[in-house]
């Protein structure tokens, strides 16, 4: 197993752009106008552009409506909630460890800025919970995810990969757990987020959609980075068996999709209003088939070529400078100020 070196902090003798991604050489200086891929000053300008705070979003309207829901409705949106705060905590700590061992420091800067981005997306999680419930069951959905079954299952298939990178850390751990980031990143969320967009478009809790909306953005310039230093990686090491990758790439998303099936019907159900669940189903092999080839392997999936959720894209495609549903439709958030503020409600 080919071993894999961590960056160092400074490296006189070597040059300022990196010789390579991992295991290059490196001063570790960062010159934005001096790096070895044209896309990595674009995508940090691209992720400071994007920047946005939960606080500026004004939650009262879902504050009213949040007792309207229906029991299956709040039910759903709390394990959901639950379940994001899980995924990006871990998101937080693996995108650190893994930017140690990147020696191009323009792709360990995007990587922390990457780390960030995760810790404002918990904020969001914290920030509409405190919203709606109180602090008791507020911390009661922060600790769903240790005794659900299927969430259990579904989070270790992403910890395992993880755990075997930060225990064992190697060229060939380092990609599989870029892999597994890609599943998280690019598949685990969007089950979720398909909950969150049917609320949106029956005009129910438009501000966490909002917010939504804004993780969804920041998690596909995520998916993109990774996707990239996982080529780039297998370019820049012609002795790794790419195709082996490739086909670890299609089965991962093979069981990945079973297992965000699984969580479907677990939190969404058979009978929810307007998301059937075959077309659910659907949808997420659809997305496997999508970040498979994103990561340059076969589609796990063949046959799922067409989006089934089409009104989804509206929610979804807020990527490559497109602006988000809510401002296409008129729906811009307000930010909460001194007078509209919850001290008030």
């Amino acid at each position: 197993m080919e071993t894999i070196q961590k960056r160092k902090l400074v490296d006189h003798e070597a040059p300022n752009a990196s010789t390579g991604i991992i295991n290059g050489k490196s001063s570790n200086v960062l010159n934005w106008d001096h790096t070895r891929f044209a896309w990595a000053y674009p995508m940090y300008k691209n992720m400071l552009s994007n920047f946005w705070i939960p606080n500026e979003i004004n939650m009262s309207n879902d504050l009213k409506q949040w007792p309207e829901l229906s029991e299956k409705e709040q039910a759903s949106f709390k394990k959901i909630i639950g379940l994001l705060a899980f995924l990006d905590s871990i998101q937080t700590d693996y995108s650190g460890k893994i930017a140690d061992y990147l020696t191009d420091s323009s792709l360990s800067a995007l990587m922390q800025v990457l780390a960030f981005q995760e810790v404002v997306h918990n904020q969001s999680y914290s920030y509409v919970l405190s919203s709606l419930v109180d602090q008791g069951e507020q911390e009661r959905i922060f600790e769903y995810w240790k005794h659900d079954e299927v969430l259990l299952e579904r989070n270790q298939f992403i910890t395992d990969g993880y755990q075997e990178f930060d225990e064992n850390p190697s060229i060939d751990t380092f990609l599989r757990s870029i892999v597994y980031d890609v599943v998280l990143e690019g598949l685990f969320f969007y089950a979720g987020f398909a909950f969150f967009y049917n609320l949106a478009r029956n005009n129910k809790m438009v501000s966490t959609s909002t917010m939504i909306n804004y993780i969804n953005r920041d998690e596909q310039i995520h998916v993109n980075l990774f996707s990239r230093i996982f080529k780039e990686t297998l370019n820049e090491n012609p002795e790794l068996d790419r195709e082996m990758y490739l086909t670890f790439v299609t089965e991962t998303f093979t069981k990945a999709a079973e297992l965000e099936i699984k969580w479907a019907h677990h939190i969404i159900g058979e009978q929810f209003p307007g998301i059937p669940i075959t077309d659910l189903e659907d949808y997420i092999r659809f997305m496997a088939n999508t970040r498979s080839r994103q990561l340059g392997a076969e589609k796990p999936f063949p046959s799922y070529k067409k989006n089934p959720l089409k009104w989804i894209r509206a929610y979804q495609e807020v990527d490559e400078g497109k602006s988000d549903f809510f401002e296409q439709k008129s729906r811009q958030y307000t930010k909460v100020s001194d007078s509209n503020g919850f001290d008030d409600l």
